[in-house]
């Protein structure tokens, strides 16, 4: 009995101290081994590996992923012409050297990223001081961004080296400061609002041209309509004034006693139409007092 508690026991001890030595490395991964607190071995291929138990032997592991570190803070910048910008970036990272980046930079990613904003800050303020805010916002940006990955290349790259690469650099937005800003919006509405006040003015300019053009028009329009009307109306007066007097020329009696009906006609238009007047001292009902009852009208 006390024979196979020894066996289990050692088959138990057996599997931890095999648990302690191996470890897996992930695709995405180096596995750093320490011995004694000196690197070892950096293990760059997956899969899985074995080592010393601890405390002879640990493992660490770093991400060799592309990384990205973006802008930490909001400190305004100053350009070229002590214009006061605030910038936002990021950049694309990767360690590939473990050993020289711990050894250079710190144990982990973080190390890394304190210390690459820090390089990334220095050269964009460097560059955008040599620069115009117009030059920030133009196809020139390109320029800047190409500018400040050189410089960090330089850094990272130069005397010991710090085991990493910088992929890429970019700028996010580029903007003034608040009060700046409010400035500029405030300057910005009022331009808007004299442009508008402009565009406004000249449609009315327009308008007034374009309503006093008609209202010309009309006018010689109906001048015109008025004269052609005239202009008839005189000759339909010639006509009718030529066929009464042929008519009436042909018997003069008929003429007078038709004008009579007509001033008759004309006087007692209206039911309470009153006329005071002498019948023998006036000529007006003439023709009634000399019509004979019955007689026929002369042809």
């Amino acid at each position: 009995m006390n024979r196979i508690g020894f066996i289990a026991a050692s088959v138990i001890v057996l599997l931890m101290a095999l648990s302690s030595m191996a470890f897996v490395v992930d695709q995405r991964q180096f596995g750093v081994v320490y011995q004694l607190g000196q690197i070892k071995e950096v293990i760059k291929e997956p899969g899985l590996k074995f080592k010393l138990p601890p405390p002879v032997q640990n493992v660490s592991y770093i991400d060799k992923r592309l990384l990205t570190l973006s802008s930490l803070d909001t400190e305004p910048m100053l350009t070229a012409e002590k214009q006061r910008v605030v910038i936002d970036w990021y950049v694309r990272w990767r360690i590939v050297d473990p050993e020289q980046y711990i050894r250079n930079v710190g144990l982990d990613e973080n190390a890394g990223a304190v210390q690459l904003n820090r390089v990334v800050r220095n050269a964009f303020q460097e560059n955008i001081n040599k620069r115009t805010v117009r030059d920030l916002i133009s196809a020139r940006r390109e320029d800047v961004m190409n500018d400040v990955r050189r410089e960090v290349l330089a850094v990272v790259r130069g005397g010991n080296g710090w085991g990493m690469d910088v992929v890429d650099v970019r700028v996010t937005r580029i903007d003034y400061v608040e009060a700046i800003t409010e400035s500029v919006y405030r300057r910005m509405e009022a331009e808007r609002k004299r442009v508008a006040n402009e565009l406004r003015s000249t449609g009315f300019a327009e308008g007034e041209k374009i309503r006093a053009d008609a209202d010309r028009q009309r006018e010689v329009t109906v001048a015109n309509a008025y004269r052609d009307a005239q202009k008839i109306k005189g000759e339909g007066d010639a006509q009718a004034a030529a066929a009464y007097a042929d008519a009436f020329g042909r018997d003069a009696q008929f003429a007078q006693f038709y004008r009579s009906l007509e001033a008759y006609k004309q006087s007692f238009n209206k039911k309470g139409d009153v006329l005071v007047l002498d019948p023998s001292g006036t000529d007006f009902f003439r023709a009634m007092r000399s019509a004979t009852p019955g007689a026929a009208p002369r042809p």
